[in-house]
């Protein structure tokens, strides 16, 4: 009333009940197949796709899991893996969520992925979509767990598209998984905070390799030195 009698704004509200189950596909009419890379195409597994020469496909069903290829972290994590991942690099994907771009590092000629979840759902949604793109049993692992508790192993490339305080937690203990030389990949940055994490990067010891931004989030591709020991 206020709204029309100030400005002559005038509105109406309408809605309808759903079922659960109805809202639960609902959302599936409005996810189509999308380019989210140089050559990464994305395509749910309830749509068909017309591929062009020299595209790489990842078929998904993302449940109730973050990573659909939407937004715009998730392309720009998939653009930096597409220009510094190395066949045969193992990789580490950090708040895995749908698995998307531990299936994107395999198709792109990674040896071994392994992903690593705090929530257990996507934990099983992850392992499903691998299955279902094809990636051999032996060329994976999904884990529950947070952030890099229980990993002890070192990865050629870390991808992290998570949040900027959990990246800056992340930092604190990233060089153990991390050899000499290894790229490491992270977004969920806003424009805001991005000196903040470049600051604790070159801290640590990384180089700066890239810094890409879409839609004012960044993603940030560096290189990890291990530090010189004197004696």
């Amino acid at each position: 009333t206020l709204l029309k009698e100030k400005f002559d704004f005038f509105y109406r509200i309408s809605y309808k009940e759903l079922d659960e189950e109805d809202w639960a596909e609902f959302w599936k009419e409005f996810f189509e197949p999308q380019k989210i890379g140089q050559r990464i195409v994305v395509k749910p597994t309830w749509r068909e796709h017309n591929v062009d020469p020299g595209d790489i496909v990842l078929t998904l069903d993302p449940g109730m899991a973050f990573g659909t290829g939407t937004h715009p972290t998730t392309s720009l994590c998939v653009n930096l893996i597409e220009t510094y991942l190395n066949k045969g690099d193992s990789v580490l994907d950090i708040g895995t969520g749908t698995g998307i771009l531990m299936i994107a590092a395999a198709k792109l000629g990674a040896s071994i992925v392994c992903g690593v979840d705090k929530d257990e759902l996507a934990v099983e949604i992850a392992s499903n979509n691998l299955r279902i793109n094809g990636v051999a049993p032996q060329r994976y692992s999904v884990k529950q767990g947070i952030l890099i508790e229980g990993i002890n192993e070192k990865y050629n490339l870390v991808v992290a598209n998570i949040l900027t305080q959990v990246i800056s937690n992340l930092l604190e203990g990233i060089e153990r998984v991390l050899c000499d030389k290894s790229v490491f990949i992270c977004s969920g940055i806003l424009e805001k905070n991005e000196k903040l994490i470049l600051a604790r990067m070159e801290n640590i010891g990384f180089e700066i390799l890239e810094i890409s931004i879409k839609h004012q989030w960044v993603a940030i591709a560096s290189r990890f030195h291990t530090p010189t020991k004197f004696v």
